[in-house]
């Protein structure tokens, strides 16, 4: 059974790793463990336990067995009243639960996977706990995830450098996932905030570079505010290569299809347009794959279906 990781966090990485289940693979999520916003942020800082947020959602998305849409519902419950509890994720106070029980993160981990009957495997990137730090064109220092994520400051102003402090080092388990894999995908994502910091963990370029397995790049569908305005898909490429010391991709998929206008106009108040797939794109990878990966909903995601299904024939 062929191997197949993907690297990543939040809603790419769900949209992928839904697909992807549905065949015949060998799936390991590496997800990204910096969140430091919303009930993720507040766990992390109230229990000192790891941000649970995306690592739920890589566990949700892979959930198989009769009881799988019960607890996937279950897991993705957001309580909207009830003083502290308001705004708390379910899944993410099961996980801290689960970590207080068995005295460790990645026993909660792999606790809940065993509820969920996952199919593969969902492994933090990281078990040290890190703050993502960016540097803006004019020299300022954002700290923490969600101040970049959703910027108080001027989000014209272009990300230059992100990294980690204190530094992580990259899991063992998850490294040899990755240098044991037949085919790795990176993204989609938000690339300064999702993707990228798991390229920035200790011992990451490393395990990549010895993986002889195809290197799969998604771009995503549109530009984020603070993070990749006025960017094209050539330029979401070459940040992500820069961070992940490889030279090219061996493939790059770029959704191609026109977006409904009435949505377009409706993520332009949000300041986010969709991502033109330009020519340059080939210089970042050896092979680019375009067409139809955007799925007919009322929202700007990739279909699970078609993403996986190309990912699978690679």
């Amino acid at each position: 059974m062929k191997r197949v990781v993907t690297i990543g966090g939040g809603t790419g990485s769900y949209v992928v790793l839904r697909g992807l289940k549905e065949y015949p693979l060998a799936i390991t999520a590496v997800i990204s463990m910096f969140d430091s916003g919303g009930s993720s942020g507040v766990l992390r800082d109230e229990f000192g336990i790891l941000p649970p947020g995306d690592i739920r959602r890589a566990l949700v998305a892979l959930s198989e067995g009769k009881r799988a849409e019960i607890l996937r519902e279950l897991f993705n419950y957001r309580f909207e009243n009830g003083g502290t509890l308001k705004g708390h994720n379910f899944g993410n106070l099961f996980l801290a639960a689960l970590s207080s029980i068995y005295g460790s993160d990645i026993e909660a981990i792999r606790k809940a996977s065993q509820l969920l009957d996952i199919k593969g495997r969902a492994l933090p990137v990281s078990l040290d706990n890190a703050n993502l730090h960016a540097i803006l064109e004019d020299g300022t220092e954002i700290v923490g995830e969600t101040n970049i994520d959703i910027p108080k400051h001027d989000g014209n102003k272009s990300i230059k450098k992100v990294f980690l402090d204190p530094a992580a080092t990259l899991f063992a388990e998850t490294e040899s996932a990755i240098r044991e894999a037949n085919t790795i995908v990176i993204g989609p994502g938000d690339p300064y905030t999702s993707v990228i910091p798991n390229l920035l963990v200790k011992g990451m370029r490393e395990a990549l570079a010895a993986s002889p397995a195809k290197k799969v790049f998604v771009c995503n569908l549109l530009t984020k505010w603070g993070e990749t305005n006025d960017c094209d898909a050539s330029d979401i490429a070459e940040a992500v290569l820069s961070y992940s010391g490889l030279k090219k991709f061996d493939y790059a998929i770029c959704n191609t299809a026109a977006m409904d206008k009435k949505l377009v106009a409706a993520y332009e108040k949000e300041k986010k347009y969709p991502i033109l797939c330009d020519d340059k794109l080939s210089a970042y990878a050896d092979e680019v794959i375009t067409g139809d990966f955007f799925s007919e909903a009322d929202i700007a995601r990739h279909d699970s279906g078609k993403i996986a299904k190309i990912i699978s024939e690679l």
